[in-house]
């Protein structure tokens, strides 16, 4: 059954009736085909008109959708041949990174993702998509495990956050983020990463200093959750809606800053209405910004990620 976000009620009681008349419908009775194509005709128009204006707040909520393509999903719908490679070599495996070895479109390539989960187990198993530092240390491992081996990287982020916990700040949280931007900022191959839900802090950018950064057109990336926003300048998270407007955490205000190179369409509605579309979207995306990095040399790739990241928040006088 489809879950509905609050604003896609008139969406949701249109789509219930249709549900209906179809249940009602048999052979022998009255043809109610006309109907529910005018019903169906009207719930299209209201998902357009509610989709083509959404707040920051509204995107964030489509961005966290429970149905949403996830990193593993995008892996599947995308990667051949994917060999999983797990562990930091040094503490722990951590769920919440996935990552590892396979081909996109005929390309072998390195793969990375944060993993929410899709259910009440694997969300547990992937801690909500919260990596902690044996995380990003195994991202760091991929990355350079990809520089051994000429493989273009690609990385899939959705997170809003780091995990907070004491644990992973004993063991080192801030160093281990820091050592994950290094690395992909000093990879010295092709790395095009992706916003497909959350880009949520530095636990996002460990993973999305890349070459090329493309967000899905509901996702959403930004320094800190809304909920966090505002809890430290109101001191309620309920002010979230008004910081996720002054914040500019939709892709659409982070092209006009500079900050993502591309956005990526969502079918109507949002990628959780028709993933398969959404995902081809993707693949498409991703393979128009990697083809031009495939034959640049390393020392080239490293310059424009460090001309692109040190040009952000400069002022031209």
């Amino acid at each position: 059954m489809r879950q509905y976000l609050d604003f896609e009620k008139p969406v949701a009681e249109l789509e219930a009736k249709i549900e209906e008349l179809r249940q009602m419908a048999s052979p022998g009775e009255l043809n109610i085909a006309d109907e529910v194509a005018r019903l169906s005709s009207k719930a299209d128009s209201q998902l357009r008109s509610i989709y083509a204006k959404l707040s920051p707040w509204q995107k964030t909520q489509v961005a966290r959708h429970a149905e949403r393509p996830k990193a593993l999903s995008v892996i599947k719908a995308l990667i051949e041949d994917f060999i999983p490679l797990a562990g930091d070599r040094a503490f722990a495996d951590d769920a919440a990174i996935v990552g590892g070895m396979g081909k996109f479109r005929g390309q072998p390539v390195l793969v990375i993702g944060t993993e929410k989960g899709t259910d009440t187990e694997t969300r547990i198993k992937h801690n909500f998509g919260m990596a902690k530092p044996e995380g990003y240390r195994k991202a760091k491992r991929l990355m350079e495990l990809a520089g051994r081996f000429n493989l273009p990287i690609l990385t899939f982020v959705d997170t809003s956050g780091a995990f907070p916990g004491i644990e992973a700040e004993a063991r080192g949280q801030a160093e281990a983020i820091a050592r994950g931007i290094e690395a992909c900022l000093s990879a010295p191959v092709p790395l095009v990463a992706t916003i497909i839900g959350e880009g949520g802090s530095g636990g996002a950018i460990a993973l999305a200093a890349g070459n090329s950064v493309l967000m899905y057109e509901h996702a959403i990336y930004s320094v800190i959750s809304p909920e966090g926003c505002a809890s430290i300048l109101w001191r309620d998270s309920a002010q979230a809606p008004v910081a996720a407007e002054a914040m500019r955490i939709t892709a659409q205000d982070l092209k006009k800053l500079g900050l993502i190179d591309e956005i990526v369409p969502e079918p109507l509605g949002g990628a959780h209405r028709d993933p398969e579309a959404a995902l081809n979207n993707l693949g498409d995306a991703v393979e128009k910004a990697l083809k031009p990095l495939l034959g640049a040399t390393p020392e080239a790739l490293k310059a424009k990620r460090r001309d692109k990241f040190l040009a952000m928040g400069k002022l031209s006088l």
